[in-house]
């Protein structure tokens, strides 16, 4: 019953990671923050040493098409995780911290995407529309770690706190990223879901963010232009509606304009036609007890003769 039990979590864990097989793509076609992330999984298993030190970062060398990722990993055992916590670069997790699914180990990786990568969240989310990025973003992911280099055994597990911040991101070193528009506005901890959408939410302390779960986060402040788009945007809806409303309503008025008098026409004609049966209507007469038989009214001016005129005797 173990080995088969043993067995059945072996298939559940291949099936998981079988939607993240992925061949090294070029970075410059990386579109999509997911293929960002299996890019950047890739090479860290790719780089991984068994005999990597465990609670030791060790620092990621990415191909020059992935120029100002920043990448590194720390392997842990699951259970020493959760008693001690740790510190990776930027990430802080505290005690408690549970991983889901864990065999033994796992390969924690932090990202720090730079200036120029950080945009690709801006492009794929769209709920950040109206709010600028004012630090680079900062993920947290985690990979089992095994023995082997078999890719079925590289699936991503879940980092989880029943803390609401239990694992903190601090962005002190990266305040002045884009510092000079802030003009004083208050700034909001951005997290990037897998879903595709975007929790926004208040920093726990001054340039730190707090979180419950893995995943990319990022600071951001509302951009000041947009009331003045969404006022634009309004304005130009509203216009753009009065003014096919107003076109609608005229083609329905012709078109009722027109169908009246296609009624009215039809129904003048079905009256000439009656009256022009009932004037040119034949008599009936009767011919013996049987045959009935039509016969036009008398239209013929009688002779002079059979009024006027005797027969000479």
């Amino acid at each position: 019953m173990g080995s088969n039990h043993l067995s059945l979590l072996w298939m559940f864990l291949i099936l998981l990671s079988l939607p993240s097989r992925l061949v090294l793509t070029e970075g410059q076609g990386i579109k999509s923050t997911r293929l960002l992330d299996l890019v950047i999984r890739d090479y860290t298993f790719k780089s991984y040493s068994k005999y990597f030190k465990t609670g030791t970062p060790y620092n990621i060398n990415l191909p020059s098409n992935l120029t100002g990722i920043m990448v590194y990993t720390s392997r842990y055992r699951c259970g020493s995780l959760k008693r001690y916590g740790a510190n990776i670069k930027e990430f802080h997790l505290k005690v408690g911290v549970d991983v889901h699914p864990c065999i033994e180990r796992i390969l924690i990786v932090t990202q720090n995407l730079g200036n120029n990568w950080s945009n690709i969240y801006y492009d794929n989310y769209d709920q950040l529309l109206g709010y600028q990025l004012v630090s680079p973003v900062l993920g947290l992911l985690a990979y089992n770690s095994g023995d082997d280099s078999d890719l079925n055994t590289q699936f991503e597990v879940k980092i989880q706190s029943p803390d609401k911040s239990g694992i903190q991101i601090d962005f002190t070193n990266y305040t002045s990223y884009g510092n000079s528009t802030l003009d004083g506005r208050i700034k909001m901890c951005a997290t990037f879901g897998g879903d595709g959408k975007v929790t926004l939410e208040k920093e726990v302390a001054p340039n730190i963010c707090g979180a419950t779960t893995h995943g990319h986060f990022g600071l951001v402040v509302q951009s000041p232009l947009l009331p003045v788009r969404k006022k634009m945007r309004r304005w130009t809806v509203a216009f753009g509606c009065s003014v096919g409303a107003a076109i609608a309503v005229f083609l329905v008025g012709l078109l009722l304009i027109a169908m009246f008098m296609k009624v009215k026409k039809k129904a003048r004609l079905e009256e000439m036609e009656r009256r022009a049966y009932e004037e040119e209507a034949l008599q009936v007469s009767m011919v013996g007890h049987v045959i009935r038989v039509h016969t036009a009214s008398s239209t013929r001016t009688a002779p002079r003769i059979e009024q006027t005129l005797r027969p000479p005797r």
